[in-house]
C-alpha cells in the first residue's frame, strides 16, 4: 500500500499516468510488484516527479504578448546600456540648447525690428548686426524670416533686455541677462529663483563693475593664433584674445563687443563656418569657489538658464 500510495502522488491522477500505474500492477505477481515498485519509488524520489511524470505529446501552442510599454522599456536607452543613456541625455541638452538660442534671437530680431526701424537690414544697422549674430549661431534661416514678419505684427509683444545681478555661494557673483516682454514676471522669477536656493540679488552696480563687456565667439576646433591674428587684422579686428575652450578641441576668441561681427567673419574665413558669437560680461577678478559651494552655485545658474526670459548667467567661478 505504501509504494502503491508513492506511485499514485507521483502519477497524480492524470488519466496517462495511472494506466501506466494499472499495466505496471496488473499482470505482475506480489514479489515483483513490491521489489518494481520500491525502485521507482526510489527513482522517484531522486529525480523528482517533474522529470518522470508523462505529459501529452501535443500541447496547446503558448501565445505571448508584449505591451507598447514593454516594447518602449526594451527600446528605452537604460535597457541598452549605459553608452545609450548617455548619448541621449547628451543629445537631449544639445537640443534644449538649441532650443534657447533660437528663441533668444527670436526675440532679439523682434526688438531690433521695433527699435531700429523696420526690418530692411540696409538702414536698420542693429537689425543687421543681429542677423549675422544668429547665422553665426547656426539660428535657421526660416526661424529669422519667421522673426522679423512676427515684428511687424500688432499684437507682438515688446521685447526689452534687463540685467540682473546676483552674489552665490563662497564669494561668486553672478550676471543675469534678461530679454522679456514682461518685466514684472521676469523680474519676480528670477528673485524667486534665486532666493529659493539661498542666493541673494545684489543692488544695481554692485556687481557689475566687477565685469568687462566682451564679444564671444566660439569655435568647436583648434584655431591657430597667428592665422587668427592675420585674419583678424585683415577683418579689422584691433581686440583679440585666444583661449582654449572648455572642451578639448574648441577655441574661445574675446574680442571688442563693436568688433564681434567682424571677428566672425575672420573666423569664417579660415574655414570655420560653426561658431557661436555673443556678447558677455567677462569677470575681472575670477575666484575659485570649494567643490560644495560650487555645486550650490551651478544648481541656481542651471535654474536661472531654464527660465523663458533669460538670455544668459555669467559668474566670477574659475573652476
Amino acid at each position: 500500500f505504501f509504494h502503491f500510495a508513492l506511485l499514485w502522488l507521483y502519477c497524480g491522477s492524470d488519466l496517462n499516468s495511472s494506466n501506466l500505474l494499472l499495466r505496471f500492477l496488473l499482470p505482475s505477481s506480489l514479489v515483483k510488484m513490491k521489489l518494481s515498485t520500491s525502485l521507482l519509488a526510489l527513482s522517484l524520489l531522486v529525480s523528482g516527479a517533474e522529470s518522470f511524470s508523462i505529459r501529452p505529446l501535443v500541447s496547446a501552442p503558448k501565445t505571448s504578448t508584449v505591451s507598447s510599454s514593454d516594447r518602449t522599456s526594451i527600446c528605452s536607452p537604460l535597457f541598452m546600456g549605459r553608452a545609450a543613456a548617455v548619448r541621449a541625455a547628451t543629445k537631449s541638452k544639445t537640443d534644449a540648447k538649441k532650443a534657447k538660442i533660437n528663441a533668444v534671437y527670436g526675440k532679439k530680431i523682434i526688438m531690433a525690428v521695433k527699435q531700429g526701424g523696420g526690418p530692411d537690414t540696409v538702414s536698420n544697422t542693429v537689425l543687421r548686426d543681429v542677423i549675422k549674430a544668429a547665422k553665426a549661431n547656426n539660428v535657421p534661416v526660416d526661424n529669422i524670416e519667421r522673426a522679423i514678419k512676427k515684428a511687424s505684427e500688432p499684437a507682438s509683444g515688446d521685447f526689452a533686455e534687463s540685467t540682473f545681478e546676483a552674489y552665490g555661494f563662497g564669494g561668486a557673483s553672478m550676471i543675469v541677462n534678461v530679454l522679456s516682454d514682461n518685466p514684472n514676471r521676469s523680474t519676480a522669477d528670477v528673485k524667486s529663483t534665486v532666493n529659493k536656493r539661498g542666493g541673494k540679488i545684489a543692488e544695481q552696480g554692485s556687481v557689475l563693475f566687477m565685469y568687462d563687456r566682451k564679444g564671444k565667439v566660439e569655435v568647436p576646433a583648434k584655431v591657430e593664433e597667428e592665422d587668427l591674428l592675420e585674419a583678424a587684422i585683415e577683418a579689422g579686428c584691433e581686440d583679440m584674445e585666444l583661449l582654449e575652450g572648455d572642451e578639448e578641441g574648441t577655441s574661445v576668441i574675446f574680442t571688442d563687443p563693436k568688433e564681434a561681427g567682424m571677428m566672425a567673419e575672420a573666423v569664417k574665413s579660415l574655414g570655420h563656418d560653426e561658431m557661436k558669437v555673443n556678447l558677455v560680461w567677462v569677470t575681472k577678478a575670477p575666484i575659485e569657489c570649494t567643490d560644495e559651494d560650487f555645486e550650490k552655485n551651478m544648481d541656481i545658474i542651471d535654474a536661472l538658464e531654464e527660465l523663458d526670459d533669460v538670455d544668459s548667467v555669467e559668474h566670477n567661478m574659475s573652476n
